[in-house]
């Protein structure tokens, strides 16, 4: 699944560790979202579109 989780969090100046905390996951699990070898849970893709002020879909795009 593609998503905009990298260029939502550039946007906000934060390092994949300070999203990390913010969504109280490890880096490694930011590094591997952004990266797409990792689909989130459903309670995490909630937790990342309210962190951004997003739905769901606006941050997370079905594969082409």
């Amino acid at each position: 699944m593609n998503n905009r989780l990298r260029e939502l969090r550039d946007a906000q100046g934060w390092s994949q560790g300070e999203l990390a905390e913010r969504l109280e996951v490890s880096r490694q699990t930011v590094n591997a979202l952004e990266t797409g070898k990792y689909d989130p849970s459903l309670p995490l893709a909630f937790r990342i579109a309210r962190l951004f002020g997003l739905r769901i879909e606006d941050v997370f795009l079905p594969d082409a």
